[in-house]
């Protein structure tokens, strides 16, 4: 990403409603995991920081191409950062218990299938991936070109990628389904054109915790919208 989009990142990724919604998911989708967790784009460390306390017990490591985001993150959240891509990981084979990567497949710089042949294989037999992707293609917009998000998935398009690349007891959902009409009103209607920013900013306290509140009504519903502005995946390495 821009230097300037990891600066807005690193500055409202722990209060903004939206970082704090996917992080809550990304916590439940990693529950009882222990041992090593890598976060694969880790950015500037903001979830890292969060699976610090969800998961005292795991070591933390992040892998990040940008040295000032690397920087950022291992000062924000104590965890060890690697610089890398995720289309090449500098780990070894199987290091790792769990690996969770968030809204960095979609990004122009990667190789989807290169970086799930690469997570696949650091994972250990029987380990857990956790991926998070926008979704729809159609809602591509000026948020995306400013983030260098080039693509947006499917749940039966993510089901279909995990499995080709050899992950078993694949499970997707859309979330932030809830929100779903406001997003396409604000990215296809509102801001449209190319100077328009990114969606990543400091909200109002009243709108942020209204937001916030929308989402965590929807994570705690019994079943799964049939729709939302996010796919969020987990799936296993399998052991033979």
């Amino acid at each position: 990403m821009e230097p300037h989009e990891y600066a807005l990142m690193d500055a409202v990724e722990g209060r903004m409603w939206w970082y704090r919604a996917l992080h809550a998911r990304l916590g439940d989708a990693l529950a009882g995991v222990q041992g090593r967790v890598l976060d694969a784009g880790c950015g500037t460390g903001g979830l890292l920081a969060v699976l610090r306390t969800v998961l005292p017990a795991a070591q933390l490591v992040g892998l990040e191409w940008s040295d000032a985001a690397a920087r950022r993150a291992a000062e924000k959240s104590g965890a060890a950062i690697a610089r890398g891509s995720v289309n090449a990981m500098p780990f070894p084979a199987a290091a790792f218990d769990a690996a969770v990567t968030a809204d960095v497949l979609c990004h122009a710089a990667v190789d989807p299938d290169a970086a799930l042949a690469e997570l696949h294989r650091v994972l250990r037999p029987g380990g857990r991936l956790v991926v998070n992707m926008p979704a729809y293609g159609w809602m591509l917009s000026a948020h995306d070109r400013k983030v260098h998000n080039v693509r947006r998935w499917t749940v039966p398009f993510t089901r279909a990628v995990l499995r080709r690349a050899g992950f078993g007891e694949v499970r997707a959902r859309y979330w932030n389904g809830l929100l779903l009409p406001l997003m396409v009103l604000e990215r296809k209607l509102l801001a449209r054109g190319a100077g328009a920013a990114s969606d990543v900013a400091a909200f109002s306290p009243w709108l942020d915790a209204t937001l916030h509140a929308i989402t965590a009504i929807e994570r705690h519903l019994p079943v799964p919208l049939p729709a939302g502005g996010s796919v969020l995946a987990t799936a296993i390495r399998p052991k033979t």
